[in-house]
This record gives C-alpha cells, structure tokens and sequence, in this order.
C-alpha cells in the first residue's frame, strides 16, 4: 500500500485508536494494523458485492410471488382482506411510500411542484402554512409505482416475512413457492436469512466480517443461491451459477486475511 511512514500518524489519527486497537496489539506495528484494516475492508467488500445480489434477488422473488397472491397493485401499503400486516412491517410500507414520493418530489421542477398545490388545497391553500408542510401535503399527491416504493425497503422487511409472526399468513399459502424443494423449511430459511441480514448490516457499517462470522454469511448465501426460486435446488441453479466466482474470490480474500492474522497469532 502507497502510504508513507510520515502518513501513519495521521492515518492513525482519522481512523481512531479504538478502531485499529486490537490489530495494533496484535501485530506491534501501526503499519501492519492499517494494512490488515484496509484488508479486511476490501474482503468485506467482496462478499457485500455478493450479498447485494442475494438481497435483490430475494426482494424480486418475493415481490412477484406476493403480487400473483394477492392480485392487486398496491399491495405494499394496501393488502387485499383479510390479510393484514403487522405493525412493523406496516410501518415500513408505509415510511417507503414517504420516501419514494420524496425522492420523485426531489425531481420537479419549481412550477410542477407549485402546480401540486391545486391537489392539496382544491379550496385554497390555508393562511400561514408552513413550508415544511406545505411539501408534506404536495408530496402525498405524488403518484408512484409500486417498484420504487418497494426499491425503498430494506432486507430487514424482505427477511421478517419468513419469520414465525408470517407462518400460517405466508409461508403456508404462497411463499414457501419461494423455496420450491418440499423439504425446506420455514424456519431454516428464516435463520439463512437472518445470518445474511446480520453480516450485511455489519459491513454496511464496515465492521469486519470474518472468521465464524464469514463462514456462517457464505453457507447462507450459498443456501439461498442454491435454493431460491429454482426448479432444482443444487450447486448449479442460475443464481448460485452468476455468484460463483465471486463467492469463490471472497472466500479467496477472506482466507489470504485469516492466515495473515493466524500468523500473527502464532509468532507475536
């Protein structure tokens, strides 16, 4: 790496001692902990390549299963009786909605967002109304379509709808499709996606991923590729094909870091 000896206090200085602190105690030498932290941060960034795959390709299967069960748009934020969701991933269908206009609102023009007015206020818009509220009122006019208010939600929605709370609502009368092998499980794919939430939620926030931590997302991952929406369950279906050689260059990574660190370890 391209960082001089008169680099490292600085380094040392925007990444924090508690950031490095445990690979500076481990290897005695600031420059190997920064090399070793940025290491770990390429290899995580091998594997969130993969889980942002898996993550889009679970959104999309059970977005166009839930659309075929309930048949109507809108699904999201209005499901057909009697099936209702709970509070919490109604919330989110909800806050998505939000978002979604926002960022549609974000894109007009001056005059299309003036031009909303007439929508909000059909008999005038009110005395000292606040701007902040008068964007609120324009936006809930904003029409848009059902892929960008789901674009919106995150895996934590996507992986709450295999849990136990959904079992009889979901699993039973359509998304077990989602995982077509009769043998799999409810709960087993719930657990794969819960340890595949888990790893993606750390890297998102760049903490290190390895060891147990990554062998445990790997299996997962590779337990959804290899099951997800797919005639045949195997090493071979379409996704775990297109993932392949990327899940084999993060393990790759991921090894060359451990044996680093396990040499340190040994000779310290």
């Amino acid at each position: 790496m391209a960082f001089s000896e008169e680099d490292i206090p600085h380094i040392l200085t925007l990444f924090s001692a508690e950031r490095l602190g445990r690979l500076s105690q481990l290897t005695g030498s600031s420059r190997a902990a920064i090399e070793l932290h940025q290491e770990t941060l390429i290899a995580g960034a091998a594997l969130m390549s993969v889980i942002a795959t898996v993550e889009i390709a679970v959104r999309n299967a059970v977005c166009d299963n839930l659309s075929q069960h309930f048949g109507v748009p809108n699904w999201l934020i209005a499901p057909p009786p009697p099936f209702s969701w709970r509070a919490p991933e109604r919330d989110k269908g909800t806050k998505a909605l939000e978002s979604a206009r926002r960022a549609e609102y974000a894109k007009l023009t001056q005059a299309e967002k003036t031009a909303l007015d007439g929508l909000a206020y059909p008999n005038g818009r009110p005395p000292n109304l606040s701007h902040i509220q008068r964007v609120k009122d324009r936006r809930k006019h904003i029409q848009v379509t059902d892929g960008k208010v789901i674009a919106e939600i995150t895996l934590h929605f996507w992986k709450r709808l295999y849990g136990p709370d959904y079992e009889h609502s979901l699993w039973r009368p359509t998304l077990k499709r989602t995982f077509p092998d009769k043998s799999v499980k409810r709960s087993t794919v719930a657990d794969h996606l819960e340890n595949i939430y888990q790893a993606r939620n750390r890297l998102a926030h760049h903490e290190p991923v390895l060891h147990a931590r990554f062998a445990e997302a790997v299996a997962s991952v590779k337990y959804v590729t290899e099951q997800l929406a797919a005639p045949q369950s195997g090493p071979n279906t379409p996704l775990a094909n297109l993932l392949a050689d990327q899940i084999a260059e993060a393990e790759r990574l991921a090894n060359l870091l451990h044996d680093r660190l396990a040499a340190y370890k040994q000779n310290p």
